[in-house]
């Protein structure tokens, strides 16, 4: 019993530093700092593949060059898309015109992008994290992984008869 109850405290702490990371991830994104993305299409394949994750962080447009990959968002679908810069205009009130295609496309983006200010662009991949994301946070995955963080944490409780407080007769 002892065993079991030590492997379940060492998966507890695990756990906990997995919780944390996740707690610190979740807050530079809720602060502005970093957005991770999961990639749901093949446009940027081989580089960038489907399933991974990519962490993009704000860079300013006066610093984009064709041939960057950034992130802008899309008239079209009104998410981020992740493409590479194949041009950029300057349309002279501090904004630019910037069209993107994806590595893995034949042809350019619908639609032109007009930006200003800050942009993302990706700083970090983690090939195969996203599938991993998305598919540990669907309820037939979630709900057994939560079942069993009770049932660790219900073994970490378990007091062995050694460390038991005795009990010391009520005196009359």
């Amino acid at each position: 019993m002892q065993i079991l109850r030590r492997l379940s405290l060492t998966a507890l702490w695990a756990l906990a530093a997995v919780g944390l990371a996740c707690g610190l991830v979740w807050a530079a994104t809720a602060a502005g700092f970093i957005k991770p993305l999961i990639v749901i299409s093949g446009s940027m394949e081989p580089g960038i593949m489907t399933g991974d994750l990519i962490v993009d962080t704000r860079v300013s447009v006066d610093d984009l060059v064709v041939g960057d990959v950034v992130s802008l968002p899309s008239e079209l679908t009104g998410d981020l898309v992740t493409h590479r810069i194949s041009a950029i205009v300057p349309d002279g009130t501090g904004a630019y015109t910037v069209t993107m295609k994806g590595d893995n496309n034949a042809y350019t983006d619908a639609l032109d992008y007009s930006v200003s200010g800050e942009v993302w662009q990706p700083t970090l991949q983690l090939p195969g994290w996203g599938a991993a994301v998305m598919r540990m946070t669907t309820p037939a995955v979630a709900a057994p992984l939560f079942a069993g963080l009770l049932g660790l944490l219900g073994l970490a409780m378990l007091v062995s008869p050694g460390e038991r407080p005795s009990r010391k007769p009520a005196l009359a």
